[in-house]
């Protein structure tokens, strides 16, 4: 009896020490529901800064991606780049996926939207590149029926590493349920540095990879990688960013967590 009552003094002890662990976490809220106060757009075709047809605005306390002033979207991807890089840090964001796709807006794109993290340097982007030079973890809408999976990775002008194979496939899919409707989901990404990145909801880790890294195929990966002052090719760090890709999408809530390296 003494031995079952000691053990269960070490479980109080350890629930204690977990709670006060997450009562002490500082999340920092990277969007501040009033404005776009930090963050830069960057559209395909358009210098950085320029906001082309207010696709970026705050509207009822969310952040909205809208297109009402594109006519045909013409692959005018857009991203908005928070201004402080980061290396080690878990992020979490809330989204939802409403109304209709625009005009001429690619079939992939449909409910289609991502967060870029270890993103190039925004300002080093050309006028006309579609995609930073990043780690997208994909935010995806089931349609209403079949399957889709949400929190996938995708590699513009990147390599990972899983299972200790260098992955070369464009996307990989994650092991997620599919998020269907106008509801919200909250995505979190874990991020270390140049090693092990992981895809979360629901508190279940959906995917998982390590070694982070620029692909020496890519052209825009190339320019970068001309640039470097080290001959090592793995991501230690770098901007995050939200996309537009055709289809409207609120962020309910933007926010960070950086951890001890």
């Amino acid at each position: 009896m003494l031995n079952y009552l000691k053990s269960l003094a070490v479980c109080f002890s350890l629930l204690a020490l977990t709670a006060t662990s997450h009562a002490d976490e500082k999340w920092q809220q990277l969007f501040n529901g009033k404005n776009l106060d930090g963050w830069t757009p960057k559209i395909r075709g358009y210098e950085l800064g320029n906001n082309f047809g207010n696709t970026f605005r705050v509207k009822d306390g969310v952040m909205q991606v809208g297109y009402e002033a594109y006519g045909p979207f013409n692959e005018r991807f857009g991203h908005i780049f928070y201004k402080t890089p980061y290396s080690n840090y878990k992020f979490r964001v809330e989204y939802r996926f409403f109304g209709d796709q625009s005009e001429n807006g690619p079939g992939w794109a449909f409910r289609n939207s991502g967060v870029m993290v270890h993103c190039q340097d925004p300002k080093t982007m050309s006028k006309n590149q579609s995609f930073p030079v990043s780690i997208e973890v994909q935010l995806l809408g089931g349609a209403k029926e079949g399957k889709r999976t949400t929190s996938n990775l995708c590699t513009p002008g990147t390599n990972v590493v899983i299972n200790g194979k260098l992955e070369t496939r464009h996307c990989i899919s994650s092991s997620s349920k599919t998020y269907r409707g106008d509801g919200w989901v909250t995505a979190e990404i874990e991020v270390r540095g140049g090693n092990v990145i992981k895809h979360i909801l629901d508190g279940e880790v959906v995917l998982e990879y390590d070694k982070p890294q620029l692909d020496p195929r890519d052209g825009d990966a190339k320019k970068l990688i001309e640039k470097r002052k080290t001959d090592s090719l793995i991501l230690e760090s770098g901007y995050i960013s939200l996309q537009s890709e055709s289809h409207p999408i609120e962020f309910r809530k933007v926010e960070i967590l950086v951890l001890d390296d």
